[in-house]
């Protein structure tokens, strides 16, 4: 019996399949940076008219729409919409949809890449956070590597004195994915991935829907469109996201996952006209390499914990 010849798509994805774990999880997070980025630059476009409530609302809602089939497989039970952890899922949808607006009004009144490295700071408040909440043991190294992220966001914020309050309010919804994260670390010891993903499109649409009917402006068909783009780039990035880090090294693949900081000057400067300054690209640098040197720790960390046991 003669094997029937892939098609097309079978060809790619067998190719595709066939690459190293880490370059897979790299091209996986490329995706998600490069997606992540055209969501942010529409959710620019759109909050110069439309309020960034309503585009939270919009990627909390749409985004619940794509994973309709795979929760209608999971079903109602274990692995769907049954959450054993109930409490703790509906804080981390409200502190993720708290998070999503800071960020979306950041990238509104801020320009792309700055509003991109003060949310890469969040691994920064994920140390203190995890040591508070997960009961981890963080050595000196990791400490030190934090403070100096830390004077990388001091540097972004401006050390004249001029700072903006749409900076702080970025930072608070770093501090915020930081605490999400924690609660994504304690709620997948119980439920499984489509669950999360259900309960933070379900929690989110529930608290974005009054805000942004208080504060509603009707969108055009063209805004309509736009915000159903948003809301499916949002969780298309998200699935690439997760499935980066699922199947690569950590230490291996996080650094792709700054691309989007290219991505964002580099949309930021063709169709907004925002050129980085100097205080950025210095603040941005070190925040990123002191998150990157606090990934290569942890990763060390969880080798030598799994050696142990």
């Amino acid at each position: 019996m003669t094997e029937q010849p892939l098609t097309g798509a079978q060809a790619h994805r067998a190719r595709f399949n066939a690459l190293p774990p880490n370059v897979q999880g790299a091209l996986w997070l490329l995706a998600s940076a490069f997606l992540f980025t055209i969501m942010q630059t529409i959710a620019k476009h759109l909050g110069q008219r439309l309020d960034p409530f309503q585009v939270s609302l919009a990627r909390a809602f749409f985004g619940l729409l794509v994973i309709v089939p795979f929760l209608m497989r999971a079903g109602f039970g274990e692995g769907g919409i049954k959450t054993n952890v109930l409490p703790l899922q509906l804080l981390r949808g409200v502190v993720g949809t708290t998070a999503m607006f800071c960020g979306f009004y950041a990238v509104t009144y801020m320009p792309l890449a700055d509003a991109q490295s003060l949310n890469f700071a969040r691994g920064l408040f994920l140390v203190p956070l995890a040591i508070i909440f997960l009961k981890e043991q963080v050595g000196g190294r990791r400490i030190a590597a934090m403070a100096v992220g830390f004077l990388g966001v001091v540097i972004m914020l401006r050390p004249t004195g001029d700072i903006e309050a749409v900076a702080l309010i970025a930072l608070l919804g770093a501090v915020l994915v930081a605490f999400a994260t924690v609660l994504v670390k304690i709620v997948s010891r119980h439920d499984t991935p489509i669950t999360l993903m259900f309960y933070t499109g379900f929690v989110g649409t529930f608290v974005a829907i009054v805000p942004a009917w208080l504060n509603w402006v009707p969108p055009t068909p063209t805004e309509y469109l736009l915000l159903v783009m948003v809301g499916v780039l949002g969780a298309t990035a998200h699935n690439c996201f997760i499935r980066g880090y699922a199947i690569g090294d950590a230490t291996a693949v996080a650094p792709f996952e700054y691309t989007s900081l290219i991505f964002a000057a580099i949309a930021g400067v063709i169709i907004f006209s925002d050129l980085p300054d100097v205080y950025t690209i210095l603040g941005a640098a070190i925040i990123v390499g002191a998150s990157l040197y606090i990934v290569r720790r942890e990763a060390q960390a969880n080798k030598a914990e799994s050696a142990r046991t």
